[in-house]
C-alpha cells in the first residue's frame, strides 16, 4: 500500500507519499481500507518531530479515518467485511489501509457519506469526552470555546447548543466568527481586538463561563481562570500558546474551579473504547437527525498532504481539511 511517511521531521515538504508494507490486523483489530482521513494539529506536531506515536501505533500520521472493513482480526465480532465505518486512531490514517482496535470503530451516521464521516471521530470524541464526560456541561450553562472555527470548535458549538447551553467563541477574523454564529454561537469574540475575559463577563452578567474548552495552554492559563464562573471547569486540550505558564492559585481557589488536561492518542484502549461508545450513544443520533454536522473546509488528495498541512500551519481554514485517497 501507499502511505504518507515522514523520513525526516520538518515543514509540510517532509511529508512523502511512499510505498510501505500493508498492516495486518492483530487480535481484536479490524483492517480498514481507507477512503479519507482528516488533518489535526497533532499531525503537524508529529511532522515536526514533536509528537511521536505511542508504542505499537502506526508510524504514519492520521488520527481518524473513514472507509470499509477489509478484514477482521482474531476475536472480532459485531463487524463484517464491507461495513462502512469511521475510526478513532492512534496513527496511520494517512494511508490506504490501517489496522484499528474494534472498540474504536463507529458506523457511518445516517445521512452522511464516507468522506464526510472522516471528519467526525477525533472531534466528536475530543469534545464529548472533555466538555461532557469530564467538565459536565449542563443545559443553561455557558461554554467558552477558544478557536471556535476549528474542527474541534465547530463541533463543540453544535453539541453545546444541542444540549441547551449558551456558547461564546473566540476567533481571529469576522469570517470565522460569522460562521460560528451560523452554527449557533451566542457570543462572538475577536481575540485580536477584544478581551475575552471582559466579553464573557458582560455576556453572563458578571458570572463568567461555566466551562472553557482551551486549545492555547500556557498563554491563556491565568486569563481563563479569570473568565471562569464560580465552580467553573477549564478543560485544556492543546498548547498552541505554549507549554509553561504561571497560575494564580488564589484566583483558582476563590473560584472553587477545576482544571483538567487530556489527550486521546495515548489513552489505554479501554478508555478510548468507552469514549467511542459514549459518542455512538449520545452524538451519533444528533448527527443522524441533522442537528449536528461535520464542517469540512475542503478536500485534498492524500498524496498531497503537504498542501493540507500548509492550510493548518497558516490557520487558513474553517472546520476540517480532508485527505482523500487518490
Amino acid at each position: 500500500m501507499y502511505a504518507i511517511t515522514i523520513p525526516e521531521p520538518g515543514g509540510p515538504e517532509a511529508l512523502v507519499w511512499a510505498e510501505v508494507p500493508d498492516p495486518v490486523p492483530a487480535e481484536g483489530e479490524v483492517l480498514v481500507e481507507v477512503t479519507a482521513s482528516a488533518v489535526n494539529r497533532a499531525d503537524l506536531l508529529q511532522r515536526q518531530g514533536l509528537y511521536n506515536p505511542p508504542p505499537g501505533a502506526s508510524p504514519y500520521p492520521g488520527l481518524e479515518c473513514s472507509g470499509r472493513v477489509a478484514a477482521l482480526g482474531p476475536g472480532v465480532s459485531g463487524w463484517a467485511v464491507g461495513d462502512e465505518v469511521c475510526a478513532l486512531l492512534a496513527g496511520g490514517g494517512y494511508a490506504e489501509k490501517v489496522a484499528v482496535p474494534a472498540g474504536q470503530l463507529l458506523p457511518v451516521p445516517d445521512g452522511l457519506d464516507l468522506r464526510q464521516a472522516a471528519a467526525l471521530p477525533e472531534v466528536t470524541c475530543t469534545v464529548w469526552s472533555n466538555v461532557f464526560m469530564v467538565a459536565h456541561l449542563r443545559p443553561g450553562e455557558t461554554l467558552l470555546v477558544h478557536g471556535g472555527s476549528s474542527g474541534i470548535g465547530t463541533m463543540a458549538i453544535q453539541l453545546a447548543k444541542a444540549v441547551g447551553a449558551k456558547v461564546a467563541v473566540t476567533a481571529g477574523t469576522k469570517k470565522k466568527l460569522d460562521y460560528c454564529a451560523e452554527l449557533g454561537a451566542d457570543v462572538l469574540i475577536n481575540y485580536r481586538v477584544q478581551d475575552f475575559v471582559e466579553e464573557v463577563r458582560q455576556a453572563t452578567a458578571g458570572a463568567g463561563a461555566d466551562v472553557i474548552l482551551d486549545n492555547m495552554g500556557a498563554k491563556y492559563l491565568n486569563r481563563n481562570v479569570q473568565a471562569l464562573a464560580l465552580n467553573g471547569r477549564l478543560a485544556i486540550i492543546g498548547m498552541q500558546g505554549g507549554v509553561q505558564g504561571e497560575l494564580n492559585i488564589n484566583a483558582l481557589l476563590r473560584k472553587q474551579a477545576a482544571i483538567t488536561a487530556t489527550s486521546l492518542r495515548a489513552r489505554p484502549l479501554e478508555e478510548k473504547a468507552a469514549i467511542v461508545a459514549a459518542v455512538r450513544e449520545h452524538v451519533w443520533p444528533l448527527i443522524s437527525s441533522g442537528r449536528v454536522r461535520p464542517v469540512i473546509d475542503r478536500e485534498v488528495p492524500m498524496s498531497d498532504a503537504a498542501t493540507a498541512h500548509r492550510l493548518l500551519d497558516e490557520s487558513g481554514h474553517i472546520g476540517k481539511v480532508l485527505l482523500v485517497k487518490p
